[in-house]
């Protein structure tokens, strides 16, 4: 194990994040050089607080399966390339986890039964950036090509995970993505200052290296028909997310200055890597509504304030949570428990239990305000409480809500593929789909979910696709879709 006493000698903690007044004034992340530098200080100290228990729930608690002890251990001993390569045997892009997983492995740390828990997610994310930097990091291209051919929709981590992965089999791999830059939702959807792009360019660079092809600006279902794909490749991997979001259809709902989320920080993303957006959505000076307590909303919030809004208000209909895990949420399950992200610190105010009634526009037809209410649940049900209607300003609306699936029109009615109950791709034991040769991963097939759940099940599908193609595989398939672990 690490330090066997390290767990009694030392603290939980985590590098400090940039002060607020100097963060907010650019798109850079939140952490000093990058947060694996700023953890390096402290790093060895706190992989040495692992206890390498005999029953280790964090693997549990993590989808991806990463063999966390193995590389605390690694880097007590100052044994970074060791560590890289443990880390990269379950997890492909561990500077994207390690910048956005909410970190479920924690909460099913052993220590954090009646202490703080390790830093499993800065010591992950120090290992990747060490690695990069000592050149660790190199392309695997593969020894031989099985002369198969895979189509990948969606360049999200779900559908990296799975080319990279089929690529490193020998297949021959081309990634499909509709937006004319590759990477999905972590290009455009993720703010710069929660991870910055260059990071997604490396690993990108990787595959090239490696042999994936990456053809953006294709709308597939559009420019490509679903059975030209078919046509063209032996096998198939959808993996373009649920994008499908949820709406609020009340009153006012088609007044101007109402935005999805995905509406509204793609653009943010593009003018923040210098790109111009003609008629861009923005926050400036404007009274900003947020709906929707998520991570989604706290990215609205931190791109708002770099805007300069006027002011933020976050809405969420459910109560506010404790601070402390509750009793129906035991250890090692994930406890629903207040949380501050690096926006919430910077501005903003959080409201709980409230409900939106209308959308009030002005005389030009757009929103200027809302009309809220305070509400409860009774008996499982939603109950609106009497004489706490309100108006709040709001020039800018964005709905940060989720998603309910992945887009019908298109691709998914041209395949003729199966839906599940929740109007996700149905498919079996195998990420297959209804129909043969076309495999679901990520979000498309599980509903919207976490970065560690895309990336485990993308390679889990790779598995089942290097199995389709050649009858047997070598390549990991750390979950089946219907395993779900200890955590929510």
């Amino acid at each position: 194990m690490a330090d066997p006493k390290g767990f009694l000698k030392h603290g939980r903690e985590v590098a400090e994040r940039r002060p607020v007044a100097e963060r907010v004034q650019d798109w850079n992340e939140v952490y000093p050089g990058s947060a694996g530098r700023a953890l390096l200080p402290i790093i060895t100290e706190q992989a040495g607080r692992c206890m390498d228990c005999g029953i280790p729930f964090c693997h549990q608690g993590c989808p991806l399966g990463n063999i966390i002890p193995e590389w605390n251990d690694l880097v007590w001993r100052d044994d970074w390339e060791g560590a890289i390569e443990r880390l990269h045997a379950t997890n492909n892009f561990p500077e994207f986890t390690g910048r956005l997983c909410p970190a479920p492995c924690e909460t099913a740390c052993v220590l954090g039964i009646n202490q703080d828990p390790v830093t499993i997610k800065n010591v992950e994310v120090s290992i990747i950036d060490k690695a990069w930097e000592s050149g660790f990091v190199r392309p695997q291209p593969p020894e031989w090509l099985s002369g198969r051919t895979v189509a990948v929709v969606g360049s999200g981590p779900a559908g990296l995970a799975a080319a990279q992965q089929l690529t490193r089999a020998g297949h021959t791999v081309a990634v499909y993505e509709r937006a004319d830059k590759i990477g999905g939702l972590l290009r455009y959807g993720i703010p710069e200052f929660k991870m910055e792009k260059q990071h997604l360019d490396k690993r990108l660079d990787q595959m090239r290296r490696e042999g994936t092809v990456f053809r953006a600006g294709v709308d597939v279902g559009g420019d490509l028909t679903g059975q030209s794909l078919r046509d063209r490749y032996d096998a198939v991997v959808l993996a373009m997310g649920a994008t499908d979001a949820r709406d609020l259809p009340i009153t006012g709902r088609e007044l101007g200055g109402i935005h999805q989320a995905m509406e509204f920080l793609p653009q943010a993303n593009r003018v923040a890597l210098g790109d111009e957006v003609e008629g861009q959505i923005s926050a400036e000076g404007k009274n900003v509504v947020i709906i929707g307590g998520g991570d989604t909303g706290a990215d609205c919030l931190g791109t708002s304030t770099r805007q300069g809004a006027a002011s933020i208000t976050q809405l969420e209909i459910m109560p506010e949570p404790p601070e402390q895990r509750p009793a129906g949420q035991p250890w090692p399950t994930y406890p629903m428990i207040f949380r501050v992200s690096s926006a919430h610190e910077e501005s903003g105010e959080r409201v709980y239990s409230v409900s939106t009634q209308e959308f009030l526009g002005d005389e030009d037809g757009n929103v200027r305000a809302l009309r809220l209410v305070d509400v409860r649940f009774e008996d499982g049900k939603l109950v609106e409480i009497e004489g706490t209607e309100r108006e709040i300003p709001a020039e800018l609306v964005l709905f940060a809500m989720g998603f309910t699936g992945p887009e019908k029109a298109g691709l998914v009615e041209q395949l003729g593929v199966d839906l599940d109950a929740r109007g996700n791709v149905a498919r079996d034991a195998s990420y297959m789909s209804s129909v043969p040769g076309v495999f679901v991963a990520g979000d498309a097939g599980r509903g919207q979910s976490l970065i560690v759940w895309a990336i485990a099940e993308g390679r889990a599908a790779a598995a089942a696709v290097d199995t389709f193609l050649t009858g047997s595989t070598t390549l990991p398939a750390p979950i089946k879709p219907t395993e779900r672990p200890l955590v929510v």
